[in-house]
């Protein structure tokens, strides 16, 4: 290396910590925020050591000489000047000439403002960020300043997404939407984001929008971890992070994290207290903003939207709209077509799960199936048969004796109808396949009271759902503690601190959630997911299975599972059919939101006299659907009580009004007596409509105990069948293009190598986030399992070689699936003992250290056991004479033990 050089390694490394992005002159892209250009071309075929560039405008040059070389000789500061002036017409400058000059020898700096009325070099001791440039010029854009970012301590799309953000931003967007799968870190991705802004930008305030308080909570204690600053100070000592949890915000908040629901009561002057009251977000009509809000609409600089697809910007919308100069970002896994539409499709950046799970960010799941018979079909309550009936609208519960006999179909199961023995088949079902089929290794091992059952998170239709499914599972799994399985749901206590425990604990098995668990709460040790309720939207779904996907260390795995030694999939455990449908997202509407009046004010208002057209076509329609709902009984009691028959009553109604003879309703203090006549049955009888009201919550009927009976169980058989199919096609038309395939295919006797094997795993992986070892591996014992040994040891699932295992089952070539680990040592003794083979005990010695490593990671010769281990590679040479014999012995192992033949 030249002196030259080594001053420019050192230059070169000034800048890039100073937030400059260094290129060579073909490398350089306009979009970069500050660019020093290597051998910048100036004008007269000159050339500066480095052309400084911001936002695509120049602003200096340095000239760079060897260590020996003064920097601050006039020759050399003559010289830095004379290519400031002679910038070519072609570039953009800020001035001509440029105001910044610099000199260096890669130990001494020197910088000279060339705006000064007797300017002069003197000596600094860095090289300025690109920020105080800016400032010093006096620029006003506002993202002239941004250093460039640098990789390090960031993933790949979390890179990818803060730097479109700011592109984005500079090209005069001022919305943007960033699509991060569940898991690769996007609250870590909006801290960083959130920190470049304060930090290099006129930017002061900063609105963190979460869709609950429990994610404000989680995400406020990630503002306090995140430390990727200039420094490594935590952000939240940096800049003053707040949750929005009262009636103020502290004068100095940089930050402040908040749902949507307690900004609008901010905005509205109201008081607001630290709860969970706020967490749903649905809202029946649109929000009116006060006439003079709380906070001026310029107030935040830029707005966060966390779980952005999410309707917060539905009925919600206004308040967002309210803060018209801040620039929003949105933050989701799942966006929605309503999503783009709101951020004027400019998705910045598009991290698929199937992408993160290729990365290893995230891992894959295994679908396990339960079929039972009642979860398929429905079933029935015979008459005679004793329930426990829940009146929904009083709460009152009584033990009755079924009249007649009544079907029920598998969609009114846990809503209408509770089958406590459907519950328990499935909860059985689990805990007998759990370690059986599931979590097989030995490892996994069973024990008397599943203390280190793998963590579950199971999804209930609803709140009496979960109460059931706890109380049963205690039955199923034999516990009697209030430890094992808890439900996290919002009637059963403090959330954050509940998924804080499960997260944690090694004594919380189970949790079991309706949606609060269903989207940004992250769970790490979670192994399983099992759905006991279906789900009809396709982002609720992906967010709902994305609970599983997060990665983990082994050893903070076995924190919480002592038993588990790694966690490279999650298995997804369906009772209810939820992966065998297609889910939908809901399409856009863009009409005005009307408020709907619940029934019980529906009949208020007709009691005294108000029955509009739409009021009277609503009723009869409820009176229709109740009807065909109800029983003989019920029917006779609404006769009782109001006099007249429901379904007689919902068809008079009709036909008055398809006929139009009913005068106009045109305000409530007219006669109306045609209208009035229509509905007295229920405007006359309170009692009527108390039924009614009654009749249309409905009832739960418990049955006592129900029976159940198992359909099927095990992994599905389709998916692990088009998996192999898919293989086996790439296998083959990649044959004669990948290295190992073609050796593999070819029967060559070419040894496969630990690189060539890690370049095919990463080659299979991208091909399809399915094509890693494991899956294959169970997906061809599901198909074939009389064929396929499954591993028994963590050195058997992870060898390396068990790709050659499945590229020659899937050519055919082998008749059996099984590890090379299983039988290395087997065949190892074999090799030793051919009848033709002489080898010393010396010889014997040093080989034996390598069989396990050839077995698990392929071929190896003398140079490569040399990189890890020059001592042994010494001893391989010595045993065997010289490095051919080593190397052909080697070669001769690795034929034996991994591909089963005769060297």
């Amino acid at each position: 290396m030249t002196p030259e050089e080594k001053a420019r390694i050192k230059i070169d490394q000034w800048f890039a910590d100073a937030g400059w992005k260094v290129v060579n002159r073909e490398d350089y892209e306009p979009t970069c925020t500050a660019v020093a250009i290597r051998e910048g071309l100036l004008k007269g075929n000159l050339e500066a050591d480095y052309f400084l560039f911001i936002n695509g405008k120049a602003v200096g040059v340095l000239e760079a000489k060897r260590e020996e070389t003064d920097a601050f000789a006039s020759k050399v500061c003559d010289q830095a000047t004379l290519y400031a002036r002679s910038v070519p017409n072609i570039y953009q400058a800020y001035q001509k000439p440029l105001p910044f000059i610099f000199t260096s020898n890669g130990k001494e700096l020197y910088f000279c403002d060339f705006r000064e009325k007797d300017a002069y070099f003197k000596q600094i001791m860095t090289i300025p960020a690109p920020h105080e440039l800016v400032k010093n010029l006096g620029i006003e854009d506002a993202f002239a300043g941004l250093p460039t970012l640098k990789r390090k301590g960031l993933r790949d799309c979390q890179y990818e997404a803060v730097t479109a953000l700011e592109k984005s931003f500079r090209s005069g967007q001022n919305r943007a939407l960033m699509v991060l799968a569940t898991g690769v870190g996007k609250t870590y991705t909006a801290c960083l984001a959130a920190y470049r802004m304060l930090s290099y930008t006129p930017m002061r305030k900063v609105l963190f929008l979460v869709d609950r308080n429990n994610l404000g909570k989680q995400a406020e204690g990630e503002f306090g971890t995140f430390r990727l600053t200039e420094n490594g100070d935590a952000f939240n000592t940096i800049f003053t992070v707040n949750r929005l949890r009262s009636s103020s915000i502290p004068f100095d908040s940089n930050v402040i994290i908040s749902t949507i629901q307690r900004l609008f009561s901010f905005l509205k002057g109201e008081d607001i207290e630290d709860n969970e009251d706020d967490d749903e977000n649905e809202l029946a009509e649109e929000v009116t903003l006060p006439p003079n809000p709380n906070l001026p609409h310029d107030y935040f600089d830029m707005i966060i939207i966390d779980e952005c697809h999410r309707s917060i910007y539905g009925n919600w919308r206004k308040v967002l709209e309210y803060f018209d100069t801040a620039r929003l970002v949105g933050l989701t896994a799942t966006p929605i077509p309503e999503t783009m539409a709101f951020f004027n499709n400019n998705r910045i950046v598009n991290y698929t799960l199937e992408k993160s799970i290729v990365d290893g960010v995230n891992v894959d799941c295994r679908v396990y199936r339960i079929k039972t018979q009642v979860t398929e079909t429905g079933g029935a309550i015979l008459e005679g048969e004793t329930v426990k009936e829940e009146t929904k609208y009083t709460g009152e519960v009584k033990t009755v004796s079924s009249k007649e006999t009544k079907t029920y179909t598998n969609k009114e199961l846990n809503r209408s109808i509770i089958n406590p023995a459907q519950i328990k088949l499935i909860l059985s079902t689990y805990r007998d396949v759990v370690y059986t089929e599931l979590f097989n290794d030995p490892q996994r091992k069973d024990n008397e009271h599943f203390d280190c059952l793998p963590k579950t998170l199971i999804f209930a239709l609803n709140e009496a759902h979960a109460t059931n499914i706890v109380q049963i599972a205690k039955e199923v799994f034999g516990r009697t503690d209030d430890r094992f399985v808890q439900k996290i749901t919002y009637s059963a206590g403090d959330s954050n601190e509940l998924i804080r425990q499960f997260r944690n604990d090694k004594d919380f098995r189970i949790a079991v959630t309706c949606t609060l668990v269903a989207t940004g709460t992250d769970v790490k040790p979670l192994e399983v997911v099992m759905f006991m309720r279906d789900v009809e939207s396709l982002p609720l779904y992906i967010q709902m299975k994305g609970r599983g996907v997060r990665t983990i260390g082994d050893e903070q795995l076995r924190n919480v599972t002592p038993n588990a030694f790694s966690k490279d999939c999650f298995y997804l455990v369906d009772a209810v059919g939820v992966t065998e449908h297609a889910q939908t997202v809901a399409p856009i509407d863009d009409g005005p939101t009307t408020k709907m009046i619940t029934l019980k004010e529906l009949l208020e208002r007709i009691s005294h006299g108000y029955i509009p057209d739409e009021y009277l076509k609503r009723l009869a329609a409820t009176l229709a659907r109740i009807y065909n709902k109800a029983d003989d009984s019920q029917r006779n009691e609404f006769v009782r009580l109001a006099h007249d028959d429901m379904k007689e009553l919902s068809t008079r109604i009709y036909d008055a009004l398809e006929k139009g003879i009913l005068p106009p309703f045109v305000r409530i203090d007219e006669s109306n007596n045609e209208r009035k006549g229509l509905v007295a049955p229920l405007a006359n009888h309170a009692d009527a409509r108390r039924y009614l009201l009654i009749l249309a919550a409905g009832f739960v009927n418990t049955l006592m105990p129900g029976e159940d009976t198992l359909i099927s169980k095990g992994f599905s058989f389709e998916e692990a069948k088009s998996t192999i199919e898919a293989f086996e096609e790439f296998c083959k038309e990649y044959s004669d293009e990948m290295e190992a395939l073609r050796i593999i295919y070819n029967n060559e006797g070419i040894p496969i190598t630990y690189a060539m094997l890690k370049d095919l795993e990463n080659k299979l992986k991208m091909a399809n986030n399915h094509f890693t070892s494991k899956q294959l591996w169970n997906s061809y014992a599901i198909v074939n399992p009389t064929a396929v040994r499954r591993s028994t040891t963590k050195e058997e699932s992870d060898a390396l070689t068990n790709i050659i295992q499945l590229v020659r089952f899937a050519f055919r070539q082998i008749e059996r699936l099984d590890s090379v680990v299983t039988t290395s040592k087997q065949y190892f003794n074999l090799w030793l003992g051919q009848t033709q083979r002489e080898i010393t005990d010396k010889q014997r010695e040093v080989i034996s250290r390598i069989v396990d490593y050839i077995a698990s990671n392929g071929a190896c010769t003398v140079r490569d056991i040399r990189e890890d281990d020059a001592t042994h590679a010494a001893q391989m040479i010595r045993a065997f004479g010289n490095m051919q014999k080593a190397d052909e012995t080697l070669h001769s192992l690795y034929t034996f033990v991994v591909l089963r033949k005769a060297a």
